[in-house]
Formats: C-alpha cells, structure tokens, sequence
C-alpha cells in the first residue's frame, strides 16, 4: 500500500462552509429576534400610549387626542386635583399592599407544603389550586358576594382585600411551588448535619433560596389586586377603587391624572421588579 492511499482525503473548504452556514443560523435567528421584538412591541404599545398621554397638554378631561407636551400634570397640585380619585387610589393601594403581603405568606406556605412533602389530599389541593386559577372572574365575584350577603355581612374594603386575597394565594402557591420542587435537599442536609434544627434551616438556608420566588409571587399579587375590576365591583359596594372609579369615569372623560398615577404604578412595579431580578442574580452568584 503505497503512501498515497494512506493519505487522507482533502477536508472540505473550511471558508465555503462558514460562508454557508452561519447565512441560514443568521437568517432563522434573526427572524426569531425580529418576531420576538414584535410581539415586546405589540404588549408594550398600550403602556406607551398610557405614558406618553400623561404629558399631553389637553384643556379638559377628554385626554383622546395628542394637543402638546407639558409636565404640569405631574405636580402634586395638578396630579391630585381630583379628591375622589386621589381616595380610590389609596384604597386601591392599600388593598394591594394587604392583599400581597397576606396572599404572600399564606401561599408561600402553601406552595412549600406542595413542592416538598407528599401526603394525602395533594392532588385534590393542586386540583382546587389551579381551578381558582382558572375560574373566571365573573363566577368568582359572584359567587363571594352570594357568600358575604348570606353571612350578612356589608361590603367594602374587608371584602375586597378578603376576595383580592383568595384569588392570589393560588398564584403564589404556584410559583413558589416550582421553585420548591427543584430545590437542591444537599444543602439542607448540610446544614442539618452541621447541628441547625429544621426551623433554622428554613430561615437560614430554605427562605433565602427561595426568596426571588416569594418576591416573583408577592409582585403579582400586588400587580393582580391593584388592576383587579371584576371581582372588585361585585365585593365593593359603595366604595371605589381605582379601575371601578376609571370605568365610571370613561363616561364623563379620563383626565390625564389617570395617565400620571397609571404611570408611576407600573414605573414603581418595574422598579420592584429589577430589584427582585438583581437579587435572584446575586443569589445565584453568592450560591
């Protein structure tokens, strides 16, 4: 056998197919990255409008059509000229703030018991979990104002934060039960043999891990209560909260406050949204 049947065969022309390749790699990514952007577009176009509006210099309430572009609106004289609306935005904010932090812990509670134990009645609980998630508003509205007027007792803020806090225990539970179920038990092992007892584990080393999930859970639930209208309108009576002073308001005109304070929740959300985000990063770092 000579030498030259031993020698290899010529490799293909490394240039012509990198010149190849990457030219469909680039085509599919781009068109994901271009539908992707799409749809952030899509979702975030409404908020956009709702901000930009909250500049717009209109002489009255109908704030429907761009005039000119001002910043008075965002003086506190200006931005609580409405009394009735400044009080359905602290009811509503109030409520939100009680609704998560309750929903908060009873569902992180809950989602633990889920994600780490087994026992019987689980399946049944997951089961009355998600059908609360997927109950529509309508049913669930009705069906709690039937049950505070059969206890006899008068709607209002009570019966709001009680409604706000049973819809959002679920999404809680959910949330921290995902993040439970792929919890790494080594490190709570470690720290029992290192001679800490359960309860110290726990707020030691469990809560820690699983903050970012609680934070992640206890946002959309502030973010659930304070947009909420539906079960809202049905469990208010009398009393006005945010979303049900703005559709009563949709008949009179919209006054660019709505625009300013819708503004200011979600910069405030985003806000508590990145600082969740930097601490789950920093977590992951730190572990």
């Amino acid at each position: 056998m000579t030498a030259q049947t031993l020698q290899r065969p010529p490799a293909p022309d490394a240039d012509a197919a990198a010149r190849i390749r990457p030219r469909r790699r680039f085509t599919g990514r781009g068109l994901l990255h271009a539908y992707t952007w799409l749809i952030i577009a899509w979702l975030a176009l409404p908020i956009l409008v709702m901000i930009a509006f909250g500049f717009n210099d209109t002489p009255g309430r109908y704030n429907t059509s761009w005039v000119g572009f001002t910043f008075k609106w965002y003086a506190p004289d200006q931005l609580f000229l409405y009394p009735d609306l400044t009080d359905a935005l602290i009811l509503s904010l109030v409520i939100a703030i009680v609704a998560s932090l309750v929903s908060g812990a009873l569902g992180t509670g809950i989602g633990y018991a889920l994600g780490r134990y087994r026992f019987r009645g689980a399946g049944s609980f997951n089961l009355l979990m998600f059908a609360a998630i997927s109950s529509p508003e309508l049913i669930m509205g009705a069906s709690l104002l039937s049950l505070f007027v059969s206890l006899g007792t008068g709607v209002g803020p009570v019966t709001i934060a009680i409604a706000h806090i049973m819809f959002s225990i679920s999404f809680v539970a959910v949330v921290v039960r995902s993040r439970v179920m792929v919890l790494d038990r080594s490190i709570e092992e470690a720290a029992a043999d290192l001679g800490a007892s359960p309860w110290t584990t726990f707020w030691k080393v469990t809560f820690p891990i699983i903050l970012p999930a609680v934070m992640s859970g206890v946002l959309l639930a502030f973010a659930l209560s304070i947009d909420d209208f539906i079960v809202t309108f049905f469990t208010a009576g009398t009393y006005e909260t945010f979303p049900i002073w703005i559709w009563g308001a949709t008949r009179v005109g919209i006054p660019p406050q709505v625009n300013v304070m819708g503004t200011l929740i979600f910069a405030v959300g985003v806000l508590g949204a990145i600082i969740a985000n930097v601490r789950s990063r920093s977590g992951q770092r730190t572990r």
